[in-house]
């Protein structure tokens, strides 16, 4: 068994003394922060990690005190501010480890099936919620050997202590290279425009670059005016994927599907797209295949129908609420270099979100759905809708929660997160995956991806009481891939040879 050690931190010049004094401590919460604890969308974030070793429980805890716990957000309690009319605040406290950090030791004789078990264990933890009175995370240690993983950890955060982007890079700056134990992982490298030159190009230069300002904000109108709406009135089509009101509180079911990111990046380059370009037309192809099947047997109750067959309703409105990364649009410093040193990590919710309209259509080319998505990301590129939706927490936090909420009329969440990119250890245990997602979301269903060295993780989190075979559904995502990959291949749009 490989040797676990001590995380060896890498210096910078910022004093870690500083985050300990943090300004942040005795402020309320932000409005996003608080939206996260609202009765419909009191979410938590769990993170499902693989080890591909046994876990050292005490490696662990000596590194969390050096780690999380110089975090201000994971020793602080959320306290309700009587002089503020009861709104909560963060509030400095000791952290005993011991009610944070789980090890329970399950009778490997009466596990008949490791994976279900450690499967049932996370949905049984999205039956509850953290004490109040402790910083609201925990961490979760199972020496039992999946089929994909030796042993796994599970940790839970309130989403009020962070979004998915500053809990990945808190947990890369926990994180070392297999190939050099010493050195950071490495995160994609995102793409930065290129500042325009105002003293170069003509009258057409200047006319596009007008155009292109005046289309951001009249898109962006048309979003607004379009959410307002949807709060209103306007509901996704009932499909046997909408969950109803209040479905926010009812227990989660978390699975995961591990694909190849080369197939996805031989599609991506292929189509000239984005990987989130591509698995957004994977999940436009999983969710028709899926909606067909269920169709299909509802027909077949009423004297008709069949599997083969297009059973797909006409018109169906099917959306996501789709997260976006607000921090290269507002200043903050870029992911790979806040994760320098665990100082260096700033937590928080910096997340806006926009309404994305899924197609849901039998295709006969399978590049059609992959089309689709990339002509929808363009259009939701072009528009101001995740900063509008950021800030609306603010300002309608006086017209009651309707207006500040997360939308309820949408089908499902999605949500898209870079990993590091090549093989990594997290205090000295090396990660097999890494399985990210959310319950206590007001929908149904939440789709999340994440890359992790040369996989991408598709992970689902369901209400099986909308959803009772979330793993046919993660097939449909599997062979979605699978069939659009063929279809680039096939179509000579890439060279089989070197493939």
């Amino acid at each position: 068994m490989r040797r676990t050690r001590a995380l060896k931190p890498i210096q910078t010049t910022k004093n870690v003394e500083n985050i300990l004094s943090c300004t942040e401590v005795g402020q309320p919460l932000s409005p996003m922060a608080r939206k996260f604890h609202e009765p419909e969308s009191n979410v938590y974030i769990i993170i499902v990690i693989g080890f591909q070793t046994q876990i050292n429980p005490e490696v662990v805890k000596a590194n969390l005190v050096d780690t999380f716990l110089k975090q201000p957000r994971f020793s602080c309690l959320q306290v309700a501010d009587e002089k503020n009319g009861g709104q909560l605040k963060w509030v400095r406290t000791e952290v005993d480890l011991d009610n944070h950090v789980k090890v329970p030791s399950p009778d490997l004789n009466q596990v008949e099936s490791a994976d279900m078990y450690v499967e049932d264990y996370v949905s049984n933890l999205s039956r509850t919620k953290i004490s109040m009175s402790i910083p609201m995370w925990d961490l979760h240690l199972l020496n039992i050997r999946t089929s994909k993983a030796e042993s796994v950890g599970i940790l839970r955060v309130h989403h009020s202590i962070g979004d998915g982007v500053s809990l990945m890079s808190l947990f890369l700056s926990c994180s070392r290279k297999v190939s050099d134990p010493d050195a950071l992982p490495t995160l994609p490298a995102s793409k930065k425009q290129k500042p325009c030159s105002t003293s170069s190009g003509g009258f057409l230069q200047h006319f596009i670059r007008l155009f292109s300002v005046l289309l951001i904000y009249w898109n962006t109108l048309v979003d607004v005016v379009m959410f307002l709406i949807t709060i209103l009135f306007l509901d996704d089509t009932k499909t046997p994927l909408k969950g109803p009101s209040g479905v926010g509180s009812t227990p989660r079911r978390i699975v995961h599907r591990i694909v190849s990111l080369d197939d996805v990046k031989l599609v991506k380059n292929a189509m000239n797209a984005t990987i989130n370009d591509v698995m957004v037309g994977v999940t436009q192809a999983a969710l028709s295949r899926y909606l067909n099947r269920k169709y299909a047997g509802k027909n077949k109750k009423g004297g008709g129908g069949a599997a083969g067959n297009n059973n797909l309703p006409k018109n169906i409105r099917l959306r996501a609420t789709s997260f976006v990364n607000l921090r290269p649009y507002l200043g903050n410093e870029d992911t790979a270099e806040t994760m320098r040193s665990i100082s260096d990590v700033k937590l928080g919710n910096l997340i806006g979100y926009v309404l994305f309209p899924f197609t849901i259509a039998l295709r006969e080319d399978a590049l059609d759905y992959v089309r689709s998505a990339k002509a929808t990301g363009k259009r939701k590129k072009a528009t101001l809708e995740a900063i509008y939706t950021y800030f609306m927490a603010k300002t309608f936090k006086f017209f009651g929660t309707k207006w500040g909420s997360f939308p309820t009329q949408t089908t499902l969440w999605f949500s898209n997160v870079p990993g590091p990119q090549e093989e990594i250890t997290c205090f000295g245990h090396q990660v097999a995956y890494v399985a990210p997602t959310c319950y206590g979301q007001p929908n149904a269903l939440m789709i999340h991806v994440v890359s992790y060295a040369n996989k991408i993780n598709i992970i689902l989190s369901v209400d099986e009481g909308i959803v009772p075979d979330p793993h046919q559904l993660c097939d449909d995502l599997e062979e979605s891939l699978r069939l659009i990959k063929d279809a680039v291949i096939y179509k000579g749009l890439v060279d089989c040879n070197v493939y």
